[in-house]
């Protein structure tokens, strides 16, 4: 059953900047996608899209289908009822989302007032059920954002996250600046109650061993497009874009003093999102670019092992090894719908 379903989603904010340009991806439930990709490659942009959480005057083309129904088309009441409830995000940078003058099991409380229509003893109680199962005593309901650690706001924001029973979590590099210790803590929680409730997962990070370890598939991101997709152990140890596989190369390797000592990078930045280059937005910083690349761009295109990528570099699969359309990243054909222009939130809120 398919949960979630982008198609053709292109994001452009007012100047004129494209951060997501023609993305397709699907989701079925109870699986974890991956996305990948440098600061500035869209991936914050497309998680923002996925529940109109974009600035006023941005615009949108294409579909975001969570269960069927056009998340770009619904009335702002309904999108209201379908954040926290259908879909919830666990931002990056806990201290920078949780608010410092309330209190966390307030804060977590909050959605379960507005979206379950609980009593304020029940939201209290739930809340403390909630901190319970991340690791955290409920007494840690009446601290403060600043009176906990790094990774003790994280467990908060996951548990807000899972206050409502959600579908689907967008959780947008949820380790950030956390040790090594905690980051592992913290994606095996994730992990646990993804899989205890049956969830969809999102999870944006530029980590592609975290991706690898974490989740079911691995979609690429570059210059607002999806540049690879496929399953996510393959997607880091053995990537077909030359992208995936600079960035999977700027990783050490355990037991490899050679990518230790002297790990791979790449040079360059990623292009400006208001004026990416002719052809192949990746060709100037290309170590195996060919001279059409600078001029004609290369959609993503089935290959050998149920993967996709967007590389006149990658051998296409035989007509019987390509899987059936629609059962993970890809163009899809057909012109794109209207652009929608989104207006802010009347309400103000987000809960």
């Amino acid at each position: 059953m398919t949960l979630l379903e982008v198609r053709g989603l292109t994001v452009t904010y007012p100047g004129g900047a494209a951060a997501v340009r023609g993305v397709d991806l699907t989701l079925p439930a109870g699986r974890k996608l991956g996305i990948a990709g440098e600061s500035g490659c869209g991936k914050t942009t497309l998680a923002l899209a996925l529940l109109r959480l974009l600035p006023a005057g941005t615009e949108v083309t294409g579909e975001v289908l969570l269960d069927g129904e056009d998340v770009l088309t619904m009335r702002w009441g309904r999108v209201r009822a379908v954040r926290w409830a259908g879909t919830s995000i666990v931002f990056q940078g806990a201290m920078h989302s949780l608010n410092p003058v309330h209190r966390v099991g307030d804060q977590i409380a909050e959605p379960i007032l507005l979206h379950r229509r609980a009593s304020r003893a029940a939201a209290r109680t739930r809340a403390g059920e909630l901190l319970e199962q991340v690791g955290l005593s409920p007494a840690r309901a009446a601290a403060y954002p600043h009176q906990l650690s790094g990774g003790q706001r994280q467990r908060v924001m996951i548990a807000m996250a899972l206050a409502c029973d959600p579908r689907l979590i967008v959780a947008d590099e949820p380790t950030t600046a956390l040790d090594v210790m905690i980051q592992a803590q913290i994606l095996r929680l994730i992990e646990r109650s993804v899989a205890e409730r049956d969830l969809g997962l999102i999870m944006i990070s530029h980590d592609l061993s975290v991706l690898s370890e974490t989740c079911d598939r691995l979609a690429v991101m570059y210059a607002g497009r999806v540049v690879e997709e496929g399953p996510a152990g393959a997607g880091h140890d053995g990537a077909l874009h030359p992208y995936a596989r600079a960035l999977s190369a700027a990783f050490p390797r355990v037991g490899d003093p050679a990518s230790r000592f002297a790990p791979r990078g790449l040079p360059g930045d990623p292009p400006d999102p208001a004026a990416p280059p002719a052809g192949c937005a990746f060709h100037p910083r290309c170590p195996v670019a060919l001279a059409g690349c600078a001029t004609h761009d290369v959609l993503l295109r089935e290959a050998p092992g149920d993967r996709r990528a967007a590389c006149v570099h990658v051998p296409e699969a035989a007509p019987g090894q390509r899987p059936p359309r629609g059962t993970a990243a890809g163009p899809t054909p057909g012109a794109p719908p209207p652009i929608r222009q989104h207006p802010a939130d009347p309400t103000g809120r987000t809960a």
